[in-house]
């Protein structure tokens, strides 16, 4: 086995699991389009994707969405030609379930194992290597590669056949984006009404309200610190499509959809695409009329 770990996508997540993986003592050959990202991060940086598919086994993949991540694999020139038999390919991106399954089965007709892998705990787990993943694919491709997982997670759950950890992800990320833009419009309220934005937080956090942003997300937020660094309002919202086209392909309702939409469609269409997802805040504070959540309006 080569003693260098593959990795393509060093953006804001892939550069903390780079570090984590380095960090731990692991080598890595990495790629990204832009030159020099590998190599600021202190990874060797590979020339192209096809590179890093002939001198790594293990190959880990942070990329921005399906249509990216089939063109690296499956395009011309891709990973899938150059991959050699017996390499495990971990996709670390969030993707749709049918691209993933079909791209897995490309992939095992050269002898290549693709574990779909969706992350959980953002940039801070990132960068801790305490990342919890949601894996998909075969349970020996996964013990091949958990050393090198365990570098960046700190919890790993094997959710099944191939597909199964994206699929898991799609299901995660709803949740989490409506825990982030419901508890939004909440403190905007709370706000705008005249309540103390860290109390009402306080509050919430001790009663039935309570949930992941407003633990970790908005007491940050509350004093100007909006966690920069994370998943972006475009991103989240490219993840809240995919979740709602994956329950109209499994024959489940979608009913709850129509509140995150909205708000990260705020977000998209008042130019936050680009900034990350816990700004979504300052985006229905300003349809309040201006109102945020800490002291200070400048951002």
């Amino acid at each position: 086995m080569s003693a260098e770990i593959g990795f393509i996508g060093i953006g804001n997540m892939g550069s903390r699991m780079v570090s984590s993986i380095l960090r731990e003592g692991g080598a890595v050959v990495a790629y990204d389009r832009a030159p020099g990202l590998a190599a600021s991060i202190g990874a060797r940086e590979a020339e192209s994707a096809a590179q890093v598919a002939r001198e790594a086994d293990v190959i880990l993949l942070s990329l921005p969405d399906s249509k990216i991540i089939e063109a690296v694999m499956l395009g011309e020139d891709g990973l899938a030609s150059h991959l050699r038999p017996g390499t495990v390919v971990v996709d670390l991106s969030t993707a749709a379930t049918a691209s993933t399954q079909r791209i897995h089965a490309v992939l095992l007709e050269k002898g290549v194992e693709l574990i779909d892998a969706g992350v959980s705990g953002g940039a801070a787990a990132a960068a801790k290597g305490t990342l919890t993943l949601m894996v998909g694919g075969s349970a020996a491709a996964l013990q091949q590669v958990t050393p090198v997982l365990d570098m960046i997670a700190s919890k790993v759950f094997h959710m099944g056949e191939s597909g199964a950890g994206h699929t898991a992800k799609l299901l995660n990320n709803f949740l989490n984006a409506v825990n982030l833009s419901s508890s939004a419009e909440v403190l905007i309220a709370g706000k705008k009404a005249g309540l103390d934005a860290p109390q009402l937080l306080e509050v919430i956090n001790s009663s039935s309200g309570m949930n992941w942003a407003t633990q970790n997300r908005f007491p940050s937020i509350a004093q100007g610190d909006y966690l920069e660094g994370g998943l972006t309002s475009g991103l989240m919202m490219k993840d809240i499509l995919l979740y709602v086209d994956h329950l109209r392909e499994i024959g489940v309702p979608s009913l709850h959809a129509s509140g995150p939409i909205s708000a990260f469609g705020v977000a998209l269409q008042t130019g936050r695409g680009g900034e990350i997802s816990n700004r979504v805040v300052d985006a229905l504070g300003d349809l309040a009329g201006g109102v945020r959540l800490h002291a200070d309006p400048e951002e």
